[in-house]
């Protein structure tokens, strides 16, 4: 989500690297897939067509997990939704704060959400860290979280850990707990798709103080054995944070706001690595990113695709990157497909979601 990706997308620049199959040393890359490895799961798996969930009465992805918060039944009204649309998977970020003060406690929730996405029959990808906020929390407290500012895209929104962590490394050894201990928890679990392992490092001016964790994290996660893929989302043109990324991935993943122009110059340079290509944040209507536009791209290219939002609530995503207090409703929604009453925002936009993935179930049965 995210100011820099799309300058860079619309000036047409690659989120990737032209390189060669990563080469890293084998203290870093050891235990990654093979590309036939890659290649082999991606065929057992429908084309993927999912979303980026966070529920309408959550501020945050820290207000998501709190226990005041937490609402099983809440999510599945809302997750109902998108069981009909007929999605197959979703993206959410885990925050630190709350595993750090309960980690056994925040294990059961993630557990019980899991519960409702397998009912619904949707996979889940779960993101570890993410550099992201555009309010003014860089480091996120326990506890209850800030109110709605009307007009402010995600006010309360909070980073995980939070920036003083990911400069500190002196607190590093708490983050590498709690990666082993959520992946060792739900390594072997089907109901988890895939681990991304960081959403958006150098985001939120971070710049190169998040590399050094996005290494430790690939190396963490790999030590914790899971069975399911790795991948951090190419999503600027950083080339020493790509060159990472694509070294150390399983799968390869990236975020894409921009026109189909955009996307279609993009597909053939992540194509290179050989391995399975997602999208795992796109559509901003305002931005020229539409589902009657993108969609045919995605399928035709066998490349899956998460969009950002279902049901608009508190972190107010119907607003613009950037959008402050006071500011008046828009004319057109930027994110989201669904209006707080669960009524579509356009019910077009459903039925093309619904057409791809009916017509991908014939492309790929």
């Amino acid at each position: 989500m995210r100011h820099i990706a799309l300058i860079l997308l619309v000036a047409g620049l690659s989120l990737v690297a032209r390189a060669e199959e990563p080469k890293m040393p084998n203290t870093e890359n050891s235990g990654r897939w093979s590309r036939v490895k890659a290649n082999e799961w991606y065929k057992k798996q429908p084309w993927p067509c999912g979303f980026n969930y966070i529920p309408a009465n959550a501020i945050s992805y820290t207000e998501m997990w709190m226990p005041y918060c937490f609402d099983p039944q809440f999510i599945d009204k809302e997750l109902a939704l998108a069981e009909g649309v007929g999605f197959n998977c979703l993206r959410v970020v885990l925050p630190f704060v709350v595993w750090e003060h309960d980690p056994d406690e925040f294990k059961k929730e993630l557990n019980t959400f899991l519960d409702v996405c397998a009912k619904r029959e949707i996979r889940v990808m779960f993101a570890l860290f993410d550099d992201c906020k555009f309010g003014p929390i860089s480091d996120p407290e326990y506890g209850k979280q800030p109110e709605v500012v009307p007009g402010w895209y995600a006010n309360g929104w909070t980073p995980s850990p939070g920036h003083s962590m990911v400069r500190d490394q002196t607190t590093w050894p708490r983050l590498e707990r709690y990666v082993k201990d959520v992946i060792a928890s739900f390594k072997n679990d089907t109901r988890v798709w895939v681990w991304d392992l960081y959403n958006e490092p150098t985001n939120s001016g971070l710049g190169t103080a998040s590399l050094p964790l996005v290494q430790k994290v690939f190396r963490w996660a790999r030590e914790a054995g899971p069975s399911q893929p790795l991948t951090v989302g190419q999503w600027n043109g950083n080339k020493k944070l790509n060159e990472i990324i694509s070294q150390e991935s399983d799968v390869i993943t990236f975020h894409q706001y921009a026109n189909a122009a955009a996307l279609q110059r993009i597909i053939p340079d992540l194509k290179t690595h050989g391995r399975p290509v997602i999208c795992t944040e796109w559509m901003a209507r305002t931005l020229g990113s539409h589902f009657k536009t993108h969609l045919p791209i995605f399928l035709k290219e066998n490349v899956g695709c998460m969009h950002w939002g279902l049901v608009n609530g508190k972190t107010q995503t119907h607003y613009a990157w950037g959008s402050k207090a006071g500011a008046p409703e828009p004319n057109v929604w930027f994110v989201d497909l669904y209006r707080k009453d669960h009524t579509p925002y356009d019910p077009k936009e459903i039925e093309t979601l619904k057409k791809h993935i009916d017509l991908s179930k014939i492309q790929n049965p």
